[in-house]
């Protein structure tokens, strides 16, 4: 479903989340801060890695890509969340051996993507993307990965920030360009967390902690509004905060931008999955088994994405085993 008129100016349409199932609850995004909640910052003070310098504009063309990817051994685990929604089942599986990116993709790397192939963005195709203003989400002309809150905004000095505004489609078309593609929802959540059944990539401690490191660009303690306790409104630069790494090394799977997968969303025909929670999630809404349904053609401001791919010989590296899963559980 869409809607049905696009104005030159961001038009409310109750409904709106429901209709792209993105409620405020379960995706915990959130809009535009007024001058007094940037003021708020309700979390005890945690320690910050030395604030990177403001990026240049993006540079484009191919000699300016610096992928990283991550070799995650193969393994079986115990997917979703018993204690979780409907929507998080908990089923075992195994994944194979496979790569996956360590930074979501930049606003740089996307545009070497553009210039090399011309491409036009779903989002620039439709005239504009959805931004989240005031719990609502508002179909906004202009809106692009150029301009990801609408006219006036830019990424000119965000060139390491991830890129959002992207449609599924597109995303998987860097990923084939860049001799990749979107990783299954499996993989995405095995990348995240191992086989320990952690709440967050790190571990089971909440995103921010008095007197430790920043792990997480998330939003305020209450879903659901943006929040610079961590000293950004919204997207930080990718790769910068280690604290907050996976058990294989992968950044930012949790918080700064929602990300797409593969996986069609069960039960809703033309939906995928999307993981990891935003830069306005609260702490519950960056839990690595937090998963939703969005449509694969639109383009939104806090949603991003990064690629995998299929892993060259492992060496004879041992697939992490945990203990057998118990006979009740369901296989997948």
């Amino acid at each position: 479903m869409r809607p049905q008129h696009v104005s030159s100016r961001p038009s409310r349409r109750p409904g709106l989340a429901a209709a792209f199932g993105l409620s405020c609850a379960a995706l915990a995004l959130a809009g535009p801060v007024t001058a007094a909640m940037a003021q708020m910052a309700p979390y005890p003070a945690p320690m910050r890695d030395p604030a990177p310098q403001p990026s240049p504009p993006p540079q484009t063309g191919p000699r300016t890509l610096d992928i990283i990817l991550i070799d995650v051994p193969g393994g079986e685990f115990l997917m979703g969340n018993p204690l979780g929604a409907a929507d998080e089942p908990t089923y075992w599986t195994r994944v194979g051996p496979f790569r996956i990116m360590r930074n979501e993709v930049s606003n740089r790397e996307f545009g070497a993507f553009i210039e090399t192939t011309g491409r036009v963005t779903d989002p620039e195709r439709a005239g504009g993307g959805y931004v989240f203003i005031d719990g609502n989400w508002v179909f906004v002309q202009g809106a692009s990965w150029r301009t990801p809150h609408g006219p006036g905004s830019t990424v000119e000095r965000l060139a390491d920030h991830p890129v959002v505004q992207v449609s599924q489609s597109d995303a998987e078309a860097y990923c084939r360009w860049a001799g990749l593609r979107l990783p299954r929802e499996q993989e995405w959540e095995f990348a995240a967390r191992g086989t320990d059944g952690r709440k967050y990539p790190w571990g089971n401690e909440p995103p921010l902690l008095a007197g430790q490191p920043i792990r997480a660009n998330i939003g305020q303690p209450a879903c659901c509004a943006p929040s610079t306790a961590d000293g950004y409104l919204y997207t930080w630069p990718t790769g910068v905060f280690s604290a907050g790494a996976s058990p294989f090394g992968a950044l930012d799977m949790a918080g700064n931008v929602w990300e797409w997968t593969a996986t069609p969303f069960e039960g809703q025909t033309g939906r995928v999955v999307m993981r990891g929670g935003g830069w306005a999630s609260d702490p519950d809404g960056v839990r690595v088994t937090i998963r939703h349904a969005n449509p694969t053609d639109i383009g939104l401001d806090m949603v991003g994405f990064r690629c995998t791919g299929d892993a060259p010989n492992q060496g004879g590296r041992t697939l992490f085993r945990p203990t057998a899963p118990p006979a009740q559980q369901q296989r997948r």
